[in-house]
């Protein structure tokens, strides 16, 4: 039992484990607040704001420096006392709308919003106009163009007749 215990292989994996444990518990930031609001209004934070660097990743999930250094951030002016409004602004200062997962509508973020309603209005269009052409009939003659019609269709009925008269 105590070769067991004290194997080699044992020691070697409480050793890998405490080492894994150890650098986990310092890649997890531990931030304390006055109140649980502000520890609250700091999670929600971090979950609207986009890391700058990461594609598609809140500042809270991003492990990059740069979400890091935000969170960071964040977590000061929470301990200030400012507003959600006043973070957000704050951070939308210095990178752009392009930090907030809900981008306002803005002249410059307008084709973001209305993009996809135009590419589906301008499909259904080019589906209609495809269906009336499918559906659209040749033109019906003029006047002019249907007597003209009729009478080399008579003059071919005439003919037809002359040449089956002529064979019997």
């Amino acid at each position: 039992m105590n070769q067991l215990l004290f194997s080699p292989v044992r020691q070697l994996l409480m050793l890998l484990c405490c080492i894994t444990a150890v650098s986990s518990a310092n890649a997890i930031d531990s931030f304390e607040f006055d109140n649980p609001q502000q520890e609250q209004l700091f999670l929600d934070l971090s979950k609207q704001l986009r890391c700058p660097k990461c594609q598609n990743q809140n500042i809270s999930d991003s492990n990059a420096e740069l979400a890091k250094d935000l969170r960071n951030k964040t977590y000061e002016l929470v301990k200030q006392g400012k507003s959600e409004e006043q973070v957000i602004d704050y951070m939308v200062a210095r990178f752009g709308n392009f930090v907030r997962y809900d981008p306002p509508m803005t002249p410059a973020t307008i084709f973001l919003w209305l993009g996809p309603l135009i590419f589906i209005v301008l499909g259904f269009y080019i589906l209609y106009r495809q269906i009336n052409s499918q559906n659209k009939t040749d033109d019906p003659l003029n006047n002019n163009d249907a007597k003209r019609l009729q009478t080399l269709l008579g003059k071919n009925k005439q003919s037809e007749k002359n040449v089956k008269q002529g064979n019997q």
